[in-house]
């Protein structure tokens, strides 16, 4: 019976290595050596099917890199003990006392340095793990694959196919939906909910395959997830949104340490176009609302005009002033996390108050902007949201006023008599009806104005964001989520 010491040097061996890698041509010698010991040894490298040059006939050619990808190999060289085709064990780099006792030769690499750190695999180049995925392995995604012919123009054939809001998309090949899918640690197969009008199954992997054609990058993903679980809350109503005349769509507002990791804009022209993670962000939603669930313009979306914000409508909460207290806090997410919250909002209505210097003052102005949401004579009919610039936050830093108190006031400075709302009053018919006269009505339901900050800290202006019908059961209300990574 052989000794243990024999058998070791006669097992079998997998070596991966690339002539690009110092240490791999340092240990040619140590290669060698297992030959002459008696050891079966199969030699896969990556960039030179001639190298090692001592051992060419034992070389197989593995620039495609596939045997890399199945061996699992992030640094050359790596040697891999055998067991029939069963990994017994392996070692990476040089380290002599390593390979003398993974092969068993006490003598192996006498003459070379003890140590010798390995390089990089190419398998585990930049971008190289999804592209070896595509290509070799069992890939997470199980929606159905559309194939074009070579002469099909893929931006084309998503506008023909319908998949587009009106605007280019991103075609959503294996190797990006796959990248996208790395963002998030969460299961490609796991069910969000069900999209209307359709009520189709969402799953992670439709959400990612519809951010790839938002133009999303991966580290958006969570927040894109949360943004739809936030939109198939019931208390949002999302059919309801879809189905109105009104303007409205989902406004996604952002909070916490997420906004800055991905480069949000919460400052100057947040509300408007130039960056990528806003523009996508909630551009995916709306794609995912379209594409997953059928809601399309003229069949069950039903707007009368609608408004932009139906491409996207998108941006994050400035958090710069440690003594204010971000939107998702004050709506119970816990300090320090990130969350998206999700709002029926319609187009932009701004307010250009550059004399008022009080917080009484201008919470006055404020107001007479706020009544005109939907109908000046139309109360507790819809819901807003104030963005407050940095210019009119500052009167309100100043005297010392909070969130709360600055809400309060605000709804306050909201009522108006009944009198003044009844039909007909000033000769317009549109109002409310006769049953108000005698009373003094606020604008807005319980909890129905929201407040946030945002915008570029030059201008006293700020920016009031009207919202759909906040009652009965056709309406919507705002919808917080904390972000799962």
């Amino acid at each position: 019976m052989p000794s243990p010491e024999t058998a070791a040097r006669r097992g079998r061996y997998r070596l991966f290595v690339k002539r690009d890698c110092p240490t791999c041509t340092l240990l040619e010698p140590v290669y060698a050596d297992l030959l002459a010991a008696g050891a079966e040894l199969d030699v896969l490298s990556q960039d030179d099917p001639t190298f090692p040059d001592r051992l060419a006939d034992r070389v197989r050619d593995d620039r495609d890199l596939e045997q890399s990808f199945r061996n699992r190999i992030e640094t050359v060289p790596t040697l891999i003990r055998l067991d029939g085709e069963t990994e017994m064990e392996r070692t990476v780099g040089w380290d002599r006392d390593e390979w003398r006792r993974l092969t068993g030769l006490d003598t192996l690499g006498e003459s070379l340095p003890p140590f010798r750190p390995g390089c990089g695999s190419r398998s585990v180049e930049p971008g190289m793990a999804e592209r070896l995925a595509v290509r070799f392995g069992e890939l997470p995604m199980r929606a159905r694959r559309i194939e074009l012919t070579a002469s099909d123009d893929a931006v084309e054939a998503a506008f023909e196919r319908g998949w587009s809001d009106g605007l280019p998309v991103v075609p959503p090949t294996e190797l990006r939906v796959l990248r996208m899918l790395g963002g998030t640690t969460r299961d490609p197969a796991e069910v969000l909910g069900r999209v209307p009008p359709n009520l189709a199954e969402c799953t992670v992997e439709k959400v990612a395959i519809n951010a790839v054609m938002a133009g999303c990058k991966p580290e958006y993903l969570p927040v894109v997830l949360a943004a739809v679980e936030a939109a198939l809350e019931p208390a949002f109503c999302m059919h309801g949104l879809l189905c109105t005349t009104y303007f409205s769509a989902p406004v996604v507002i952002v909070n916490g340490p997420v906004a800055r990791r991905i480069g949000m804009n919460c400052g100057t022209n947040a509300l408007g176009q130039g960056n990528r993670a806003n523009a996508t962000i909630g551009r995916a939603l709306q794609l995912v609302v379209r594409n997953v669930g059928g809601g399309i313009p003229g069949g069950i979306d039903r707007a009368t005009l609608g408004t932009p914000g139906k491409y996207t409508f998108c941006f994050a909460e400035d958090e710069s002033d440690p003594s204010w207290e971000p939107l998702a806090v004050s709506r119970g997410i816990e300090p320090g996390k990130s969350a998206v919250t999700l709002f029926g909002g319609d187009g932009v209505l701004g307010n250009f108050d550059q004399l008022s210097r009080t917080p009484e003052s201008l919470t006055a102005s404020l107001a007479m902007s706020l009544v005109a949401i939907g109908h000046p004579k139309k109360f507790q009919a819809h819901d807003a949201f104030l963005v407050l610039s940095p210019e009119h936050y500052r009167i309100y830093r100043e005297a010392g006023w909070s969130r709360g108190r600055i809400l309060d006031a605000l709804i306050a400075a909201c009522e108006r008599p009944g009198e003044e709302l009844v039909r007909g009053a000033g000769g317009v018919a549109e109002g409310m009806p006769a049953s108000v006269a005698g009373q003094r009505i606020t604008k807005f339901r319980p909890a129905g104005l929201g407040l946030v900050r945002a915008g570029g800290i030059a201008g006293l202006m700020s920016a009031i964001i009207g919202g759909w019908a906040a009652t009965g059961e056709r309406g919507s209300e705002p919808v917080t989520k904390e972000i799962r990574t």
